[in-house]
């Protein structure tokens, strides 16, 4: 997989919290309950993508996590970077030090076409965009619930 663990969840947080009503704050028990993820490990997740200015947490009883900005306004790659950084979109797919034009690996020239189609596919797709998708041909977020019946409580 070429996204961490934390991503793939980062990104499937995101999209849950950009189905949810504009403005409001969602728990963080319910969003780990909901997409099936440890409370602990989402937290920390959370926490990366709060640090970074895509959500913002509020304490208390009525507390939670939201999007600061419209999900049509956030692009895949913002998550992807606030996670794991930009090393997938940058690095050699071997691992070398190094690898480029001048002194490229075996992969080089494919790695960089497939890279390339990657950040595109990151830049390009919203989160309401992925969302409206889902609605629409009703996909899933976790292991059995389509998108619908996951948000229709």
């Amino acid at each position: 997989m070429l996204l961490s663990k934390s991503c793939v969840y980062g990104l499937r947080a995101a999209l849950y919290l950009a189905n949810q009503e504009k403005g409001k704050f969602i728990p963080i028990r319910q969003m780990s309950d909901k997409l099936e993820i440890s409370f602990h490990f989402l937290t920390k997740i959370l926490q990366q993508l709060t640090a970074e200015g895509i959500l913002e947490s509020f304490k208390g009883p009525n507390g939670g996590v939201r999007l600061v900005r419209n999900g049509s306004e956030v692009p895949l790659m913002d998550v992807v970077v606030a996670i794991d950084g930009s090393k997938l979109l940058t690095e050699c797919a071997l691992g070398l030090p190094g690898c480029g034009v001048k002194a490229p690996c075996p992969i080089h020239d494919k790695w960089a076409e497939t890279r390339d189609s990657i950040r595109e596919m990151l830049e390009q797709s919203t989160l309401t965009e992925l969302v409206n998708k889902s609605r629409k041909e009703n996909l899933r977020l976790t292991s059995e619930d389509g998108f619908d019946i996951l948000f229709n409580d």
